[in-house]
């Protein structure tokens, strides 16, 4: 049986956590920031944890991490 591929595009974006959990970054912070507020803008740039519904299918694109 082959090694699988890891998908190079999903390991840019998602990071595992030790317990297990997967890591996202938030969307809306590339452009248009001028209308957000700073409030807004600094919550957009911390990191948060997947839904658990979701992560399955991430875990399928990254079998090695």
């Amino acid at each position: 049986m082959p090694k699988m591929k890891t998908h190079r595009g999903a390991a840019k974006r998602f990071k595992i956590t030790a317990s297990g959990k997967i890591k996202r970054s938030k969307a809306y912070k590339s452009h248009i920031l001028t209308k957000k507020s700073a409030k807004r803008k600094r919550q957009l740039s911390q990191l948060t944890i997947m839904d658990k519904s979701d992560s399955k299918r991430i875990r399928r694109l990254l079998p090695y991490l």
